[in-house]
């Protein structure tokens, strides 16, 4: 018989995307494309397209259990990431799960809003985030109206970006990385990454005109699946962010709307991106 090779297992704990572009559907194929095996956790069935989110609804906090204890016990992941998990409810199942798994790699993405702007995490949920899950992270992902919810401002320049990165470490005590991608005038899509010690600004070409669906979902699995396959943290974001760039580079169409190249991007080797840390 011949010998089957190992692979590294990551999960997504997160709302499904019936229309394939962002949520499970995204994470899935990025960590297929990290040679990654990925599970999942879904939080939330959506019914939507790259337009709009026209329904939803959350699953039971005991199911989203049941499936990270089905996970856990034959197949323990090495890295994990959170996206949309919609209810206050969720998010303390969330919590209590991983709080019990210190050591677990844990990339948070603090899903609030859509990209065609349905709100996708509840006030109250939000609270709960800020208060027990953010706190417990490897890493957060916000873009920028999600720092605009936790901080009350919205960064405007890269400055501005840095000086966020900085509060929103100070707040929560985790390494966080702010996305830039949707800086008004900006020529590179520009995002800052700072664990505390080390800062780190890592662009992009941006391709103008493109609407795309899922990029954050995508970044994020990224990280957590080079996270999975024993990269440092800084590693694997600047890992993650060369993928990003190449799924941008290498999007397609489906009757009209743009598709991530997940599949058509393989992992990069490592660049190297300028440190701000004096």
């Amino acid at each position: 018989m011949a010998k089957t090779k190992s692979l590294a297992v990551a999960i997504t704990v997160a709302g499904s995307d019936s229309g394939g572009g962002a949520g499970v559907t995204a994470d899935v194929q990025t960590f297929a494309a990290f040679g990654v095996h990925g599970t999942c956790a879904i939080t939330c069935v959506t019914a939507q397209n790259p337009a709009a989110i026209t329904g939803r609804q959350p699953c039971r906090p005991r199911i989203v259990r049941e499936q990270l204890e089905a996970v856990f016990a034959e197949l323990p992941p090495a890295a994990a990431k959170t996206g949309m998990l919609h209810s206050a409810a969720i998010v303390r199942t969330v919590v209590e799960f991983f709080a019990a798994r210190p050591g677990l790699p844990l990339v948070v993405d603090p899903v609030m809003v859509a990209t065609s702007g349905a709100r996708l995490l509840a006030p109250d949920a939000v609270r709960v985030l800020q208060a027990r899950l953010l706190p417990l992270a490897t890493l957060m992902t916000p873009n920028l109206e999600e720092v605009a919810v936790l901080l009350g401002r919205r960064p405007r320049n890269v400055e501005e970006m840095r000086t966020a990165a900085r509060g929103l470490h100070g707040r929560f005590g985790v390494a966080v990385l702010v996305k830039g991608g949707h800086l008004v005038g900006s020529r590179t899509a520009v995002d800052i990454f700072f664990d505390g010690r080390d800062e780190l600004l890592l662009s992009a070409p941006f391709l103008p005109g493109l609407r795309t669906h899922g990029t954050g979902c995508a970044y994020s699995a990224a990280i957590t699946a080079a996270l999975a396959r024993g990269h440092s943290l800084p590693v694997a974001v600047a890992l993650a962010k060369e993928f990003m760039a190449g799924a941008l580079a290498n999007c397609r169409s489906a009757h009209g709307h743009t598709i991530l190249g997940l599949l058509s991007s393989p992992p990069p080797p490592l660049g190297s991106f300028p440190s701000l840390t004096e």
